[in-house]
Formats: C-alpha cells, sequence, structure tokens
C-alpha cells in the first residue's frame, strides 16, 4: 500500500504541466464569455440610463409604397462632371442664380455668402467674399428689389441689400424661436415663405431630430409690409426645401425624412389646405427649385438606404445610432445623392445620380448646365445636361 501510494505522489509531482494545462485549458470559456458579457453589459447600461426618448415615425405613410419609377436616368453624374470654385466653397448649401448679372449666390459654412461668376471653363471662375452674415446662411433666394433674401440657420431670416448691409426681418413666430431656419422663396406680391427645419436643434445637430423621430418643423409666411410672421403648417417632419409654383397658386415644401413634399394652397377654393405633391421619392429630400421651364428640380442628400428604413420602424435602433452618434461616431452610409426633376404637377420626369456621390443639397438647371451645391463639398457640381441626359433604360 505504502508503495502505491507513493507510485501516485511520485506520479503527480512529476507531471505537474499536465494540471497546469489542464486549467488553462478549462478557464478559457470563461474569458471568452467574460469579454463578451462585459462589453453587452456596459451598452445595456448606457441605452439604459441615456435620457434620449425617440418616437415612432408614422410608418403608416411609408409603408405599401411601390419604388418610384422614372422614365429618364443618369445614374453616373458624375461622369462628365466638373468642381466650380474648388476650396473657395466650404460646404455651398444652396445656389440662386441672377441672370442679369450672370452670378450665382451660395451660402457657406463660415458664414459668407459669396458670389460666384461662372465661366465656360471651370478654371475660369470667380469666387467672391460677399456678406458674412455671422452665422450658417443656408437657403438663398433673389428679391424683386436688388436685395437678396438668406434663411440662415443660426440667425433667422435676413435680407441683404445691394450695397451688403445686412437686416434680420425674423427669428421667431407665435414666441417661438427658430432653431434651423432652412429655405426661403419670394412670391410675385412679395410675401416670404420659409422653414424653420425644426425648433428643437440646430444645424449641427440636426440628425438628433431625424433619431428623435418627432415634428418639429413649420411652414411660415413674412409680410414684408406688416412685418408679420404667420405659421401656415405645423408639426412638419424637418421641413426643409420651399418652392412657390410659377402660377402662385401653391408652395411646395419638402419633409425630408418622410421622402416627401407637400404643396399649401395660396388662393383658391382649397386656400390654407395642405395636399401631397409627391412622396416615396427616391431619396432624402433637401431643397427643391423651379427652373422656369416647366420643371422643380428636388436635391437628394441621399438615397433611401436600408439603415435608415429599418431605423425608422424601430424606435431603440434608432436609439442605438444616437448614442453612436453621442459617443462613437456613426458611420457614414450616403450614397447615390442627386438630384431629381419633376413637372408641375409632381410626376417623375429625370433622375441624376451617382454611387459615389452624397450630401447633395440643392440643384438648378441653369440653362446647359446642372448646379449643384452640398453641405460638405467644397465646391460647386456643373453638370452639362447636353452632353451628358439622363436617358431611357440607363
Amino acid at each position: 500500500m505504502a508503495d502505491s501510494s507513493s507510485k501516485s505522489s511520485s506520479s503527480l509531482s512529476t507531471n505537474p504541466s499536465s494540471t497546469i494545462v489542464r486549467t488553462r485549458t478549462n478557464s478559457w470559456p470563461f474569458t471568452i464569455l467574460l469579454s463578451l458579457l462585459v462589453p453587452v453589459t456596459i451598452a445595456v447600461l448606457v441605452y439604459q440610463l441615456d435620457s434620449f426618448d425617440p418616437a415612432p415615425f408614422p410608418i403608416h405613410d411609408l409603408t405599401h409604397q411601390k419604388p418610384m419609377v422614372v422614365p429618364r436616368r443618369n445614374p453616373r453624374m458624375l461622369h462628365g462632371s466638373e468642381e466650380i470654385g474648388v476650396g473657395q466653397l466650404l460646404g455651398p448649401e444652396d445656389v440662386a442664380y441672377d441672370p442679369k448679372s450672370g452670378m450665382i449666390y451660395t451660402g457657406c459654412v463660415d458664414g459668407w455668402v459669396k458670389r460666384v461668376t461662372v465661366n465656360q471653363s471651370a478654371a475660369e471662375t470667380v469666387v467672391e467674399n460677399w456678406v458674412n452674415t455671422g452665422g450658417r446662411p443656408l437657403g438663398i433666394v433673389l428679391g424683386h428689389h436688388d436685395e437678396v433674401v438668406i434663411a440662415d440657420a443660426d440667425k433667422g431670416l435676413l435680407k441683404v441689400a445691394e450695397d451688403g448691409v445686412t437686416e434680420l426681418l425674423t427669428d421667431e413666430a407665435e414666441g417661438l424661436k427658430f432653431r434651423l431656419t432652412d429655405a426661403v422663396d419670394i412670391a410675385n406680391d412679395g410675401m416670404m415663405y420659409f422653414t424653420d427645419a425644426s425648433y428643437k436643434y440646430s444645424f449641427h445637430e440636426f440628425v438628433w431630430d431625424f433619431f428623435e423621430g418627432r415634428p418639429h418643423g413649420r411652414l411660415m409666411r413674412y409680410d414684408p409690409t406688416t412685418q408679420h410672421t404667420t405659421v401656415l403648417v405645423r408639426d412638419l417632419y424637418f421641413a426643409n426645401g420651399v418652392v412657390i409654383s410659377p402660377d402662385q397658386n401653391l408652395v411646395v415644401f419638402c419633409e425630408t425624412p418622410m421622402r416627401r413634399c407637400k404643396k399649401y394652397y395660396l388662393r383658391g377654393e382649397r386656400e390654407g389646405s395642405v395636399d401631397m405633391f409627391i412622396d416615396n421619392l427616391p431619396g432624402l429630400p433637401d431643397n427643391i427649385r423651379y427652373d422656369g421651364e416647366g420643371h422643380y428640380w428636388i436635391a437628394f442628400s441621399t438615397e433611401e438606404t436600408y439603415i435608415w428604413s429599418v431605423a425608422q420602424r424601430y424606435p431603440f435602433i434608432r436609439k442605438v445610432m444616437a448614442i453612436m452618434e453621442k459617443y462613437v461616431g456613426r458611420p457614414h452610409v450616403e450614397k447615390n445623392a442627386g438630384v431629381l426633376a419633376v413637372d408641375l404637377q409632381g410626376n417623375p420626369i429625370a433622375h441624376y445620380f451617382d454611387p459615389r456621390l452624397s450630401l447633395i443639397s440643392s440643384g438648378i438647371k441653369i440653362k446647359d448646365h446642372l448646379y449643384c451645391g452640398s453641405i460638405a463639398n467644397s465646391y460647386i457640381l456643373r453638370l452639362n445636361l447636353t452632353r451628358h441626359p439622363a436617358v431611357v433604360g440607363a
């Protein structure tokens, strides 16, 4: 017995490595489990403790829609395009053309409203610093008396005289300050129609308005004679681009996350009512412009992505995205930005886009060219529509 015990002890003492190996091997599942549980636990705690509370979007407005069919397309609009004012135009969000001077006006992220003299050659473009608003000029339109009216995200609705003197027209309505004055157009009678995309979030926080999913936008009218601001439509989902119809009977405006444009009747039997102009758009609309030739041009910052489509339906996903935005940063998935041309009844005519293009914020046809602004690029994009048209079956 003693010998057997001794042999057993000897065996254990002479093979310690087997015990160590077995112990180490058995610890691996626990280590893996711990490495998974720790970040998951932290993520759950952050989610539970974060106060951000997104709301459901009106999904019934978005479901059961067939993809929009556009007769003519140019799905590679960067092919043959030119970059105007490279490095001198930082985030030229909107584009307004003055046919008398031949100049383009645009507002940039550094606060400058710039005048751009465009020549046949992009390299010969002349960019002039005209007026600095001290804010973030977005929508821009030429007035009837050589003035320029600007929807400045930070400042409100501004008027800039020909000599550069800037005047604040309005920055609140019904006791509620504007947080993101976005787009503007002027009717023949001088009335100014404009949007405040969100009365809760500023320009640099606009993505939070999308994440929250609540309607903080408004369509408004400013009367320069009485200096009174009237709210025409409330509870809009990020109210964006604005354009007045050529017959002056309608004002069309965009709701970006809902991928639609609505129309507000200015006169006639339906005066004061709202109806759909075009919905189920192929992307998230920004500005809308009339070209004087029977077409509106709607700019898209991105196509409708699968990620955004799912996030709209499930608030908890948008909360996760908001937490990522706050602590990590979200991935940029914007693509296939571009411009859609529609007729006066809202029927799609031609779609210009490119998979490498993102964050296009405005588009307008000027003579033979399409000019596109952007909140991110450092130039205006120009495409010759005669040489690179949208075609059937593209």
